[in-house]
């Protein structure tokens, strides 16, 4: 379930003066369009969200009534097929939208991987926001033509690279898309399973696990637990990426 959390003391003293523009995730968002006089109108209509890990944000099928922005932690997108089986479409961090759907009811499900706190907004009184500021509807069409970028690489993913190449595109990848904490370079966060990994890219759970196995045996990365690695070769790892190894 959600939680709508009431704002700490100080943070409500603060409302005034929007806590938008103290938000740590703005500077990657689509939020970070507005100055901060416009953020007031854009904190005006925004609900704050808590989710706990496994709590779902959107259900597939749903009524599309709300727009998302994640403002910490990390979130998995996925559909299902008639017959129960998943397929993990994304994985959405710190400053990335979500809920933009085209139709009626939402055409797949999200749910927090790890805690996460998110912006929620009625759509109806989003777009009314947008129509008077039109920075903001640039900024919307910028992300989705990112998403659209972004959809076109997992297409090319799933459809023309080796198991080996997928994995390490995916770690090569994972760390710009958690811009809001930062890691020292060549370490890469991973708060997603092994069983997740495998759905979005399309494998095994065992195929996985073998690739980073491999990986690991030719010193190209450190295992330092389930959820941080370590690449000590990254030219190799881009290499085999780019299917160069």
């Amino acid at each position: 379930m959600l939680e709508l959390r009431s704002l700490p003391t100080d943070c409500a003293a603060r409302r005034s003066d929007s806590v938008c523009a103290t938000c740590g995730a703005r500077a990657f968002s689509v939020c970070s369009s507005l100055g901060v006089d416009d953020l007031a109108g854009l904190d005006a209509i925004a609900e704050r969200v808590s989710l706990k890990s496994g709590e779902a944000l959107i259900r597939q099928g749903e009524p599309a009534v709300h727009l998302f922005n994640i403002t910490s932690g990390s979130v998995r997108v996925y559909k299902l097929l008639p017959d129960g089986r998943r397929q993990i479409t994304g994985f959405l961090f710190a400053g990335d939208f979500v809920g933009l759907a085209t139709g009626q009811d939402y055409a797949f499900s999200a749910e927090a991987i790890e805690d996460a706190t998110l912006c929620r907004f009625r759509k109806a009184d989003y777009r009314a926001l947008i129509r008077e500021r039109p920075a903001l509807e640039t900024a919307l069409l910028e992300r989705a033509t990112h998403e659209l970028a972004a959809a076109q690489n997992q297409m090319l993913l799933l459809g023309r690279k080796t198991a080996q190449e997928r994995i390490a595109s995916f770690l090569l990848d994972l760390p710009e898309r958690d811009p809001i904490r930062p890691t020292e370079a060549g370490h890469i966060r991973v708060p997603m399973t092994r069983a997740e990994m495998a759905d979005y890219l399309g494998l095994t759970i065992e195929t996985v696990s073998r690739g980073l196995t491999k990986l690991k045996t030719a010193g190209v990365i450190r295992l330092l637990s389930l959820n941080e690695m370590l690449v000590d070769r990254p030219e190799r790892l881009r290499a085999i990426a780019e299917g160069e190894a």
